[in-house]
């Protein structure tokens, strides 16, 4: 395993929690899969921050050699801002359609949604 990733998985999640926290959710974890929260609503709320994050990496990830110069990358240009406030809108959008009623399963509804999505637009770009 790549130990980058896991400290990037375990600061995503750290991230979460303390989000989580402050909006007066649970947090416990599973005893039997620790992976998992206890609570569903904390479970649907870490997959979607995990898509959130996934999806405007991939697009942010584009953004600089669009819109950054060869000779020097400011931190945050304000068309990566823009490009960050899309995906972030996108996003959101996509999650406010999906019916309370759907569980998990509209999530990951939701999450191939957006990923045939960037796929299409990627294929329409090349």
């Amino acid at each position: 395993m790549n130990p980058n990733a896991d400290l990037q998985r375990t600061e995503m999640r750290t991230a979460f929690e303390a989000w989580a926290a402050r909006e007066g959710h649970i947090t416990r974890r599973r005893e039997d899969k620790p992976e998992e929260y206890l609570v569903y609503e904390t479970q649907r709320r870490w997959v979607i921050w995990q898509a959130a994050l996934t999806h405007g990496a991939k697009t942010a990830a584009e953004a600089p050699s669009k819109f950054a110069k060869e000779e020097q990358k400011p931190a945050v240009t304000q068309d990566e801002a823009a490009v960050r406030n899309r995906v972030l809108n996108e996003v959101l959008d996509a999650f406010s359609e999906l019916d309370e009623a759907a569980g998990m399963e509209g999530v990951l509804k939701v999450i191939q949604g957006l990923k045939k999505k960037q796929k299409e637009l990627a294929d329409s770009k090349a």
